[in-house]
């Protein structure tokens, strides 16, 4: 009797778990294929022209706010979407599936300003820096610096206590839409002798004195996102403006970068599978030696090994999404997704140039494009060494040994 109740319970759970991984929630589903439309209809006739002007034309933006996919992550009673991560991560993979510089502007500033007020912002931060930038004008988020990319703890940007104040001094470097930008939310450390323990996390308007933004920088890929510096001269903020306590801001940060994996590896896969459906609809388009490329074995399985490996990063990726969603611990699964989807965005961007040939190789056709996008997901969020540290760190914790 047992042995039947625990066959019929496995049963039971099995197939929760299949629909769990496989199948999108309801609201989740719609979001995808309302992106879908919206990317293949709007995005894509636009990808190539955006990419070539090397910036993000407004009325483009304006359309993406309109579509409300610049507030997945804020709450409705703050003009948001009121959805989640995971939210983000389908509406990410379907715009980078046409646009990998529209998805990677909507992760970013859901997940790195917009999920990070709600998440530590306190009432006043939320009503203040959450409405004005729901409807097409991007956040920004200013955590590295020349001298402190992956080394946090090297972040020179100063704050000092002013009365009722702060003040700022430090240059950002590589900010993301910082050109678009009216706001950002930068890192900056009361004490660099505390290490860690000396950063905190502010909110800055980008017109207030003493703040320059650099050059708009050239970029290999994702052209049309504005990468720049951030420079404060003694700017005064009220001390409002500080989110979370003092000395918080290394944990809120790397908190919210095991979140932005997830939104960076959805872009990935976005990019995979725009390299494989280019790929396979130009294998049945063009003929060579009296017979469509398609019909070639060696042509078929890389089309393959592209889309069991697309299909193998998407899972992680959504694993990673839905342990986030629920409260779970996620930031293993998080570095893996990334791990993986940057690993598969950039063998599926070399494969489809290789099947395309010489087509693949000049800006009449979209791979080449797909082939330097696909850098950045090894880059930005933590590059390839620090997620398969991150990766071990977790393995060495989670087996109770010692090194």
């Amino acid at each position: 009797m047992l042995n039947i109740l625990f066959r019929q319970s496995c049963r039971r759970l099995a197939k929760n778990s299949i629909c769990n991984l496989h199948t999108l929630p309801s609201q989740h589903a719609e979001l995808e294929e309302v992106c879908r439309k919206f990317a293949d209809k709007t995005i894509k006739p636009m990808s190539a022209k955006i990419d070539k002007l090397a910036e993000y034309p407004q009325d483009l933006l304006s359309k993406v706010g309109e579509m409300g996919l610049m507030g997945i992550n804020a709450p409705r009673e703050f003009c948001g979407t009121g959805l989640d991560i995971y939210g983000t991560s389908v509406a990410v993979e379907e715009l980078a599936r046409v646009c990998a510089s529209t998805g990677a502007l909507v992760s970013i500033h859901n997940i790195l300003y917009l999920d990070f007020l709600s998440t530590y912002g306190n009432k006043y931060h939320k009503e203040t820096f959450l409405p004005p930038y729901t409807q097409g004008i991007p956040g920004a988020f200013a955590l590295s610096e020349f001298d402190a990319g992956s080394d946090v703890v090297n972040i020179s940007t100063t704050a000092k206590k002013d009365g009722n104040s702060y003040i700022i001094n430090g240059t950002k470097a590589w900010v993301t839409s910082g050109i678009e930008a009216e706001m950002a939310i930068v890192f900056a450390t009361f004490d660099r002798s505390k290490g860690y323990g000396g950063l905190s996390a502010f909110m800055i308007p980008l017109n207030a004195d003493g703040v320059i933004k650099g050059k708009r920088e050239r970029k290999l890929g994702i052209r049309a996102t504005s990468t720049c510096t951030l420079t404060f001269t003694d700017v005064q903020i009220p001390e409002v403006n500080l989110v979370g306590n003092p000395g918080e801001g290394f944990r809120l940060a790397m908190e919210q970068l095991s979140k932005a994996r997830i939104g960076i590896a959805s872009q990935a896969v976005g990019i995979a599978q725009g390299c494989l459906d280019l790929a396979l609809h130009y294998s049945t388009e063009r003929s060579a030696f009296g017979k469509k490329l398609f019909n070639f074995q060696a042509v078929q399985l890389r089309l393959a090994r592209m889309c069991a490996k697309i299909e193998a990063a998407r899972l992680l990726v959504r694993k990673a999404a839905t342990l986030c969603v629920n409260g779970e611990k996620f930031a293993k699964n998080s570095s893996m997704a990334k791990l993986m989807a940057a690993e598969t965005a950039n063998f599926c961007a070399n494969e489809c140039v290789q099947i395309l040939g010489a087509m693949g190789y000049v800006e009449d056709m979209p791979a080449e494009r797909y082939y330097r996008d696909a850098k950045i997901t090894d880059i930005y969020g933590g590059v390839t060494d620090i997620q398969l540290k991150v990766i071990a760190d977790h393995l060495l914790k989670e087996s109770g040994l010692k090194k």
